[in-house]
């Protein structure tokens, strides 16, 4: 159980890019940073506009001398301190993630980066490659992952509880833009513009969270084929897709489905994940994420909840408080945040092995939902055709 007791020598002094003024995201990464001390927030370039983000990062405390008018600036300036930042976040729109954590990198700077870490697969293993040659860790913030019960279907599966493993459903399906919504407001507008989202909205933007799920429950499928169709209900979002459905075939044929969707009307967020094996399945849903729906065939179904001692030990490591009380998004992402600070520091030391246990989304996951969104619209855009994974 987490009481408060940081795992690191120090804090990680910190910086961020975007996630200024009014930025929901922003608030939501500097409360998991710093919930549990193992990061001290230094410096930011948080907005375009350099007085804005002045002002702003004067609000929350920090010298306004390090709230810099970009992100270059903050990375010359900061690399020339003795108490320079040792990692920063990236939570800028998606055409941005490239060129910053490219420049991050190259400033031999840790990165945690919003999704999706780039564009395209090639620019994700440039940025790979450069962070294995600097021993650098790259975070991307699958913020869900972090929640408990996701540990415990991992290690149902591990145990053998559910057989083999036939079938994946995934779902994040909500109706928040089930209009054009778009029009009156900026922070849905970037996301449907493809000059700053990319080759694809909810795919990149929705699946890729319960993917990575899907691959932490289940770390031993591996993708052999998928097919793709996507849709743009509102017509203005075009070439954009607004819902989409995938098929995936696994090596050793286990299939899987995902529906993606920011139309699904009526829907408060939709993302569920459910694995079924030849003798049971779980099932979890991110409404509830305390609980982890667990049906044994022949047996009655049993909702399993965070906090009890009938889970696995590693399921109750990040638990801050005891069953029954919830717990939600921030102790999610603050989850991530103190493995992402764990691995930061054993890199510095050199000693990378000391945390080849811990699990947590990194420059893999991030090149892994990049590749898996490249395939899902080039089998979308050929008719929706099966495309080898490869």
């Amino acid at each position: 159980m987490i009481d408060g007791i940081r795992l690191t020598k120090a804090p990680i002094r910190w910086g961020m890019v975007g996630g200024g003024r009014g930025s929901q995201i922003g608030y939501v990464h500097r409360s998991a940073a710093m919930r549990d001390g193992y990061f001290d927030l230094k410096a930011g370039a948080f907005d375009l506009d350099p007085d804005r983000g002045r002002a702003f990062g004067a609000d929350l405390g920090l010298d306004p001398d390090r709230c810099y008018p970009d992100y270059r600036a903050m990375f010359a300036a900061e690399s020339a301190r003795p108490d320079g930042i040792r990692c920063v976040t990236v939570a800028t729109p998606n055409n941005t993630h490239y060129p910053i954590t490219r420049a991050a990198l190259l400033a031999d700077l840790h990165v945690i980066c919003e999704k999706p870490l780039t564009f395209t697969t090639a620019e994700a293993l440039d940025l790979q490659a450069i962070a294995s040659e600097r021993g650098l860790v790259v975070g991307v913030t699958y913020g869900y992952s972090g929640h408990q019960m996701i540990e415990e279907a991992a290690r149902l599966v591990a145990n053998g509880t559910l057989g083999d493993i036939r079938i994946v459903t995934l779902q994040f399906a909500h109706g928040f833009h089930s209009a054009a919504v778009e029009g009156d407001n900026p922070a849905a507008r970037w996301r449907v513009d493809p000059a700053f989202a990319g080759p694809s909205y909810v795919l990149g933007d929705l699946a890729t969270h319960p993917l990575y799920i899907a691959q932490v429950i289940c770390p031993d499928l591996r993708i052999k084929r998928l097919l793709c169709t996507r849709q743009s209900f509102v017509a203005s979002r075009a070439p954009l897709e607004d819902n989409a459905t995938v098929l995936m075939e696994y090596h050793g044929g286990a299939v899987g489905t995902l529906w993606t969707s920011a139309v699904n009307a009526g829907s408060m967020h939709g993302q569920k994940v459910r694995v079924t094996g030849s003798r049971g399945s779980v099932e979890w849903w991110d409404e509830h994420p305390n609980q982890l729906r667990l049906e044994i065939q022949g047996e009655p179904a049993r909702v399993l909840d965070r906090g009890m001692a009938y889970l696995h030990p590693q399921s109750l490591t990040d638990d801050r408080i005891g069953a029954g009380h919830p717990e939600g998004l921030f102790e999610a992402w603050a989850n991530l945040h103190s493995r992402f600070a764990l691995a930061i520091e054993a890199h510095e030391e050199g000693d990378p092995s000391r945390v080849a246990h811990l699990r947590y989304p990194g420059i893999e996951a991030g090149v892994e939902g990049v590749r898996w969104v490249e395939h899902c619209v080039r089998s979308a855009d050929a008719g929706g055709v099966w495309v080898d994974y490869g």
